[in-house]
């Protein structure tokens, strides 16, 4: 073995987006601890009630968290301010996902809106199953590695030898469209949703191969 070289793969995946997550968030405030937790579970039950009529699952509204937090107002007073306990805030932050189509999601987010429910939420689209575009990426990775390589070694005159090693962080790839879905006034009655194409997931990640050279 003469030497080594070092080339460093960069992998890339562009897929259309096939699922939707709907990220959703309900805030309920009250003096009462107990009003605050009862109040958000009411509007909890209206927006199970609205999926479970648009053919949704009972169960299929996950919690992702949950929490009661106190809640202090600041009174002026002769010029002065202090803070005075105002009550108790209860959070659900809520999460929906399903297959995409403009069909579902157009029944969907009419489920949400006419529910009563009053619920803050964000769409995101991606994909069901994001190892396969972690695969994609990988043999696209590799294969763009070894083609450096070679055309290093065929401007150097050298020979591309044995794989030496390979070094891979894994790491969290991006998996989300860029495409953004906003209405207005999610608190007022909707009718159809138009039809939606999200734009295509670009994925990349990358991976440092060693080979000999001879």
């Amino acid at each position: 073995m003469s030497g080594t070289i070092t080339v460093k793969g960069v992998g890339t995946a562009k897929t259309a987006p096939d699922y939707v997550v709907i990220s959703l968030n309900i805030i309920s405030k009250n003096k009462s601890y107990e009003a605050a937790v009862d109040g958000a579970n009411r509007r909890i039950e209206l927006l199970e009630k609205a999926l479970c009529s648009a053919g949704y699952e009972k169960g299929s509204l996950k919690t992702l968290d949950f929490s009661v937090n106190t809640v202090y107002d600041n009174i002026e007073e002769n010029g002065q301010y202090k803070r005075v306990f105002g009550g108790y805030s209860c959070t659900y932050f809520l999460k929906l996902s399903f297959d995409f189509s403009s069909e579902a999601l157009s029944k969907t987010l009419n489920a949400i809106v006419n529910s009563g429910a009053d619920a803050e939420f964000s769409i995101s689209f991606t994909v069901k199953e994001p190892e396969k575009i972690s695969e994609k990426i990988l043999v696209s990775a590799t294969e763009n590695a070894k083609e450096k390589a070679e055309i290093l070694c065929k401007a150097s005159g050298k020979e591309l030898g044995e794989l030496v090693s390979v070094v891979y962080n894994w790491g969290e790839i991006n998996v989300v469209s860029d495409s953004n879905y906003r209405l207005m006034r999610a608190s007022v009655p909707m009718a159809e949703v138009p039809e939606f194409t999200p734009d295509d997931i670009t994925s990349s990640d990358t991976v440092t191969f060693v080979w000999e050279i001879d």
